[in-house]
């Protein structure tokens, strides 16, 4: 019954240490952070399962972090008020071209980390972006103007021009 208290424990404090660190942060991990996060895995292994190194105690603690896991993901669907507060909320970061800094700010983003991301999704320019999301995981979702919509172009019944 120890181990289940500490693993539960243990999963309620690496959950709020990953929310507080930001999307970004845990969407991309360097070389440096995987080795800093086995490190912490081990670490958080023997805070758990403390002197009992049984297959039993490796077994419940594992359990206890699956379940806890798919019932904090049952109750967000079920309770879906409390999902943006346990699982975040998708951001507006760029809207008509414009970054929003206060909103990186807040997401502790970088503009540089903004051009990077946009460049990774063959984007030359924030201006050609009509919204940019920075969504729960961290990733971008980008909506790029439509160049023919604004040369006037006109589509044809087929939707070609």
């Amino acid at each position: 019954m120890d181990i289940l208290i500490r693993s539960l424990a243990i999963f309620a404090f690496l959950w709020f240490v990953v929310r507080v660190g930001g999307k970004r942060e845990v969407a991309q991990l360097s070389a440096f952070d995987m080795i800093l996060l086995i490190t912490v895995g081990d670490l958080v292994s023997q805070g758990i399962v403390q002197e009992d190194y049984s297959v039993t105690a490796a077994i419940i603690a594992v359990a206890t972090f699956t379940l806890a896991g798919i019932l904090l993901n049952d109750f967000t669907f079920r309770f879906p008020r409390f999902r943006p507060w346990l699982a975040g909320r998708a951001r507006v970061v760029v809207r008509d071209g414009e970054p929003l800094l206060q909103t990186l700010a807040g997401e502790r983003m970088t503009i540089q980390d903004l051009h990077e991301a946009a460049r990774q999704n063959g984007i030359r320019r924030l201006r050609d972006i009509e919204l940019c999301v920075l969504e729960t995981d961290g990733s971008f979702s980008f909506f790029t103007r439509d160049d023919d919509a604004e040369d006037g172009a006109t589509e044809g019944p087929d939707g070609l021009a």
